[in-house]
């Protein structure tokens, strides 16, 4: 893996499921993990974060030790990122594995529990110091930082101007992308060049082209990763009209994971494609029901058949 920092944050930034096996124990499929992360990097993505949709809020730290080794052994062009947290005690606990191999960030995970935007920054700053590396932030609610959002918002641009973090995943989903007063105030205290888009492609050539953000994160992508690459491009061309009609390619699969749980369905989404087996989710999280399952099968392979048929046209 990529053990150094790039210069600048601009790209595509997949967040892959994590495959496992069937069992009690539903131990990690490397395997499995290896044929998803080469498919991803053969679609151009070479940027990935594991968090969310690896389920890592609920990972046990043997499996968190386990996950930090096969991540390390990536090929050198890829950039991986880990997650740690939420809690703080879990992220103490995780840094100290983290310290063992030379990543050269990881992802904050936002947490829900009782917290405020001092406290928050103070924890930040020990993991940080802890893990031996710097932070990317992730917001992905108003209140992530507490209830006060400008006190939130100074405590997160004193980590950027400190050093201690070095990007915030902007994730806070509102009604309308192009009007975001949240964003706004983000932007009025950190540089842009910090802040990649969190949300997928339905808001990310709003964000890249009115806000000016340098990347944008997805999950879709895991799916269709020469698709969501070419939505990147044609933003960093300035072509947004191919850039917004490549994104609608990804609505049908947004819209059920919006509706039934963006993780537990790219989990079965990238199964269901054929791209390899992701096997179960492990709990607090349910599996699709087999009706919806059926009602997503089609739309995971069409998305799949749209990046192959993408990637032929781009060769040839």
């Amino acid at each position: 893996m990529r053990t150094s920092l790039p210069s600048d944050l601009a790209g595509v930034y997949a967040v892959p499921p994590l495959a496992r096996q069937a069992g009690a124990r539903r131990a990690m499929d490397l395997p499995a993990n290896d044929a998803m992360r080469d498919h991803i990097n053969g679609g151009g993505v070479t940027r990935l974060i594991y968090g969310g949709n690896a389920f890592l809020y609920h990972v046990s730290l043997d499996d968190y030790a386990e996950l930090l080794g096969w991540m390390a052994s990536a090929p050198d062009s890829l950039w991986m990122i880990p997650s740690v947290g939420p809690s703080f005690g879990r992220a103490v606990d995780q840094a100290g594995l983290l310290r063992v191999f030379p990543f050269p960030c990881a992802m904050l995970l936002p947490c829900a529990d009782p917290r405020d935007a001092e406290g928050l920054e103070a924890g930040a700053r020990e993991i940080a110091q802890r893990a031996g590396i710097p932070l990317v932030l992730y917001l992905k609610e108003l209140d992530n930082w507490g209830r006060d959002h400008a006190r939130g918002l100074d405590a997160v641009a004193r980590l950027i101007h400190d050093g201690v973090a070095i990007a915030i995943k902007y994730a806070v989903v509102g009604p309308d992308p192009p009007v975001d007063p949240y964003l706004e105030a983000l932007l009025a205290r950190v540089d842009r060049k910090f802040v990649i888009s969190g949300i997928g492609e339905r808001p990310a050539v709003v964000h890249l082209e009115q806000w000016g953000l340098p990347g944008f994160t997805t999950g879709s992508g895991c799916v269709a990763p020469a698709l969501s690459q070419s939505v990147f491009d044609a933003c960093t061309g300035g072509d947004f009209d191919a850039a917004r009609l490549a994104r609608e390619t990804f609505i049908p699969l947004e819209d059920l994971r919006d509706a039934w749980g963006p993780a537990r369905v790219l989990h079965a989404a990238v199964d269901l494609a054929g791209i390899t087996p992701t096997g179960p989710i492990p709990p607090f999280v349910s599996a699709l029901t087999a009706s919806q399952l059926d009602e997503l099968s089609p739309v995971a392979v069409a998305l799949h058949a749209a990046n192959l048929a993408h990637a032929w046209l781009k060769a040839t």
